[in-house]
């Protein structure tokens, strides 16, 4: 497994917040696209150390944890997938894996038996596909059993260096929140925001924005008076502005 990173408490940021939630309905194209990159030029200063949060050394060790993290947490696959990948190095272990060991071992993920035919699926198709290696290419990375357009970008921009945009939950509800976008479809989320950006950006943009969605713009109560980019944001408000009282809120991964 990767060692494990020394995470430093977030850095408090001076604010200079507006007295109203600013209004965007008007906003031109061009307007939005400078917005949006003055909050990402904020957030990567906000969130030097952003990465994704699975622990992998491989890209098969990222797929097959990805597809884990589905309805669970990070931190809940990290401390699975070591037994995991210890017992399975190989697509062709995972293609020929006993089904009620390895559901034993993913109990703790929540819904175990569909995730572990959806790994032993992915293994046999691997091995029947691509001689056992994982393809660096989405539309071949989509057709594997557990694998959408999520998993196969964060493969992609984690694993092979292909820049990609994950559209999970927190990245979907902070760009609506933002006003970057209303779409609600995560396939045209991830177009629209990647008109906003330039390639290059992508896979960092994601880990930030969920850096910062589970960090500060928690889904019901956000950490507005503690946002260093509330002065962009339409939904300033939407939780506690008094700084004090916002700065409760911020979450500091242990």
């Amino acid at each position: 497994m990767s060692s494990p990173r020394v995470v430093d408490p977030l850095p408090v940021v001076p604010l200079k917040l507006p007295r109203k939630a600013p209004v965007y309905a008007g906003e031109t194209h061009t307007q939005l696209v400078r917005r949006a990159r003055k909050m990402h030029k904020v957030l990567t200063e906000t969130y030097p150390d952003a990465h994704c949060e699975l622990d992998f050394r491989t890209p098969l060790e990222l797929l097959v944890a990805t597809i884990l993290s589905a309805q669970t947490t990070d931190v809940t696959v990290n401390k699975v997938t070591p037994t995991l990948f210890a017992k399975y190095p190989t697509a062709s272990a995972y293609a020929e894996a006993d089904r009620d060991e390895m559901e034993t071992i993913l109990k703790p993920t929540g819904f175990f038996r569909a995730k572990t035919n959806s790994v032993i699926k992915l293994g046999q198709a691997l091995v029947d596909d691509y001689d056992g290696v994982v393809p660096n290419k989405l539309d071949e990375l989509v057709k594997l059993p557990g694998t959408g357009r999520k998993t196969a970008n964060v493969v992609l921009g984690n694993a092979f260096d292909v820049p990609g945009i994950t559209v999970d939950t927190h990245f979907g509800r902070l760009v609506r929140r933002f006003g970057w976008t209303a779409e609600e479809d995560p396939v045209k989320v991830e177009h629209l925001i990647g008109d906003l950006f330039p390639k290059k950006d992508w896979t960092m943009l994601s880990h930030r924005l969920i850096f910062h969605g589970r960090r500060r713009c928690h889904a019901k109560k956000p950490a507005c008076g503690a946002c260093p980019i509330a002065q962009w944001c339409p939904s300033y408000g939407t939780g506690p502005t008094d700084p004090e009282a916002a700065t409760k809120l911020v979450k500091v991964p242990a």
